[in-house]
């Protein structure tokens, strides 16, 4: 320990001794390792920490699965066949998404709310921090309404009030008494502000078992029990259920996965990509801070000479430079845990709003301690060759060039680090090259309507109007009305789906007018329930028919206008007006119009969706029983002249009312939307982006270093050709060609790597392959360039080599 303390005190003072050095690679390191840093806390908090309830890895996510669909929602009635049938779960519980409005309490104010099942809380294993969990009674249709809130809302909109038990809140018109507040560190994969009873939810569409309403459930697999035996049973559960009612659970099966899974799944490998980013980054610095101290050591001939002479063994040198290289690690890692706490905030800025457990990320424990880890390990790392090669040194031979000066030699170490760093370079300029230009392609991507000058909002009735159908209907015609009549909006509509957001609404169908078929027979389209104007706010093109009208309504037959891909696929070389289909729960309808299609899975993932046969639907058709349903969350379709955003204050006091009680909210323009749909490849492209860009900037000085310290240690050599009638434009091609040819080796070097590996990117890329020779090309001329302004200060340093200057060294 003696030794080792020395070891220490000499190092810092050489460090002192030399501060440019140590200030040059500590920042070197400190991009590095901020970089790792900062994307392991996204890592760490997403994908390695463990879901936040106890015995997380038995809470499971069960879908029924589908001929289209393998994760798809269930219904209600199937969950409580679920529950009662199984015996692998201790518990199943359901959970449906939705809005409620809350009033009686000032302006009228949207709540996110989750429905859930009474035993939605024991399933996860969470207790109320303030009052209790709900009781079985208050989950049964026309038991008193009791709601739960989320801590957030409770400390935000009651200022944290402990009296707040028993109190009643009017949601969409009802009352509703609290009777619990969640833990302040609850989180579930929706933010809901108020947790319900689903059986308070006020839907004919939870009663019929055809119907799968956005119902999802959660279950806690007993202790002992596997998955394997767990999705066994519960597939049988489900043939069972297929043969008692074919009608609505026919051919469905089950899907099985552990919950922490579920909720990260889609983003792994974008996390994992870009932690092999900063890992090369970090490797790119390690390299040059090595080739710093390959430098420095050379320098320190004579020093390592005298130790030898004066006793000192080779390991005591390889300890002594390794332990100097290690405290360089750690000053790196310091101030990159600086630049990491600044980096995380960045890029939680950056990140999509989809991102899963975004608020738990942070720098904790685990993250301090992997940075110490890695700061040790890269000290370790970049400082073996210096240390190895300090070791190695003949005595008599270092004190000889001691006394002359510098000598030349190869320095083969050095160059095969350039060529290291080139290579990592060339890799991560590609992939952000190849992001980029997928970027560029989606914008350019038709979506099948006008996505200027459109704005979209979700509105809410007053809770006045829901005593009948026909005064829903009426509302929101005069609502209609109210926004039509603003200076600078053209027209506007109602719609139950915004073409790329975030929902979606299947519903089954069949050929013909005949009584419904087994499910496993029955078709699926989306289901568009839409106004008149609809098709003109849109801007979506009319190929055949007529669009939906005012004088479609229950009183007259039932229509419905298909679009393309629905006419082509059902209907190959035929004209399908006037063809009959029959729709689940509303009955026969007539095709009386086809339009153009719109991309609605998304700018890249409609072509390969396995649903994209569009129906719109008249909303002015919708049966009564349903009418209740759309008191909150139907969308509002506004085309403007002006900038959307500059009709927004209009839009919300026409949308409200005389009555003054109609919230609009979810406020944005379709450009928001598109925008947002991409904004995990954006998230993605911007990170290579930045690490590409550090990697190129570390790699040019890498190189710029290995050429300047080539030419100063071959200063004798120069004056020699020199003296022997070498010219300067021989010497200035002679370092500029040595220079090239390190970058040319590290540029094919990389563009093999690059082949192999951004085909894992495939999922990330539209209409470009991980091999597009434009892009190898951009990046191998870029590389090139910058090797060779990178090496033009060196060489041109050395064709001014005097060499009576030169000689003079001997």
């Amino acid at each position: 320990m003696r030794t080792l303390v020395q070891d220490f005190r000499f190092g810092l003072r050489m460090l002192v001794r030399n501060p440019g050095l140590a200030a040059v690679a500590m920042l070197a390191l400190a991009l590095g390792i901020g970089a790792n840093t900062a994307i392991f806390s996204v890592v760490n908090s997403v994908l390695l920490r463990p879901l936040p309830y106890p015995e997380p890895n038995r809470l499971i996510s069960v879908y029924y699965n589908t001929r289209d669909f393998s994760y798809s929602s269930v219904s209600y009635p199937n969950l409580l066949d679920w529950r009662r049938e199984n015996h692998s779960f201790s518990n199943l519980a359901g959970y449906r998404g939705d809005d409620v409005i809350l009033t009686g309490a000032g302006q009228p104010e949207h709540l996110s709310c989750e429905y859930v099942t009474a035993a939605f809380f024991s399933v996860l294993g969470v207790t109320p921090r303030l009052g209790r969990d709900f009781l079985a009674q208050e989950d049964q249709k026309g038991s008193g309404g009791a709601v739960i809130l989320r801590y957030g809302f409770w400390q935000r909109h009651f200022g944290g009030d402990p009296r707040i038990l028993g109190k009643a809140l009017t949601l969409n018109g009802r009352s509703f008494a609290v009777v619990g507040v969640l833990p302040s560190d609850f989180r579930f994969r929706h933010f809901a502000d108020v947790y319900i009873p689903i059986s308070q939810w006020s839907s004919v569409e939870l009663e019929e078992r055809e119907n799968h309403p956005g119902l999802y459930c959660v279950g806690r697999l007993k202790a002992g029990v596997t998955m394997a035996a767990a999705k066994a049973e519960m597939s049988s559960i489900a043939s069972e259920l297929g043969k008692l009612y074919p009608k609505s659970n026919a051919g469905r099966g089950i899907t099985l996965v552990v919950m922490k899974d579920d909720v990260v799944g889609g983003i792994r490998n974008t996390l994992l990509l870009l932690l092999g980013a900063v890992a090369c980054v970090l490797i790119i610095a390690c390299a040059n801070v090595a080739n710093l101290l390959l430098a420095r050591s050379a320098a320190r001939k004579r020093e390592f000479a005298i130790r030898a002479a004066l006793g000192a063994g080779r390991k005591r040198v390889v300890r002594q430079l390794l332990t100097e290289s290690v405290l360089l690690g750690l000053g790196g890692g310091a101030l990159g845990v600086l630049l990491a706490y600044w980096g995380t905030r960045l890029v939680l800025a950056a990140m999509p709003d989809t991102l899963p457990r975004s608020e738990e990320i942070g720098i904790d424990g685990h993250v301090l301690l992997f940075t110490l880890g890695i700061s040790i390990l890269t000290g370790v790392l970049f400082g073996l060759a210096p240390a190895f090669k300090g070791a190695r040194m003949s005595l008599q031979e270092s004190l000889r060039e001691g006394a002359r000066g510098s000598g030349g030699g190869r320095h083969r170490v050095e160059g095969a680090f350039v060529v290291v760093e080139m290579a990592l370079a060339v890799i991560l300029l590609v992939g952000a090259g190849l992001l980029m230009q997928s970027i560029w392609r989606l914008w350019r991507v038709d979506t099948g309507f006008t996505t200027s000058h459109l704005l979209t909002a979700e509105v809410a009735l007053s809770p006045t109007v829901m005593s009948s159908a026909s005064s829903v209907r009426m509302a929101f015609r005069q609502m209609l009305a109210r926004v039509s009549g603003i200076p600078g909006v053209r027209s506007a509509a109602i719609t139950s789906l915004i073409p790329l957001g975030d929902s979606d609404s299947e519903i089954g169908f069949w050929p013909g007018t005949g009584p419904q078929p087994p499910e496993d027979q029955v078709h699926e389209t989306l289901n568009f329930i839409v106004t008149p104007d609809y098709l003109q706010v849109m801007g979506i093109p009319l190929l055949k028919g007529r669009f939906i009208t005012e004088q479609d309504t229950t009183a007259s037959p039932t229509v419905a206008v298909v679009d393309e891909v629905f006419a082509q696929h059902y209907f190959p070389n035929q004209d399908p007006l006037g063809k009959q289909f029959s729709l689940m729960v509303l009955g026969p309808v007539q095709i009386v119009g086809v339009v153009g299609h719109v991309k609605h899975w998304g700018l890249d993932a409609d072509d390969t969706a396995k649903i994209r046969e569009e129906m719109y639907f008249p909303f002015t058709q919708i049966p009564d029983k349903f009418m209740s349903e759309i008191q909150v969350g139907a969308k509002l379709m506004v085309r403007t002249g002006p900038e959307p955003l500059s009709v927004v204050s209009a839009v919300r006091t026409q949308v409200a009312g005389p009555t003054d009680d109609q919230p609009i909210y979810s406020v944005r323009t379709m450009e928001q939307i598109i925008s947002g749909s991409l904004a995990e490849r954006r998230f993605t492209m911007l990170l290579l982006i930045i690490f590409a860009s550090t990697a190129l900037a570390l790699a040019g000085v890498g190189i710029y270093g290995v050429m300047s310290y080539a030419v100063s240690r071959r200063t004798h050599e120069l004056g020699v050709r020199f003296a022997l009638g070498a010219s300067r434009q021989t010497v200035l091609g002679l370092v500029l060609g040595e220079g090239m040819m390190l970058a040319g080796s590290g540029t094919i070097l990389g563009l093999l790597g690059a082949l192999a590996l951004t085909r894992f990117m495939a999922s990330l890329l539209y209409g470009v392959r991980p091999a597009d020779p434009w892009t190898l090309m951009a990046v191998s001329l870029l590389l090139g360039a910058i090797a060779f302004v990178s090496c033009c200060v060196p060489a041109w340093r050395a064709a001014r080599v005097d060499p009576m200057v030169a000689l003079r060294y001997e």
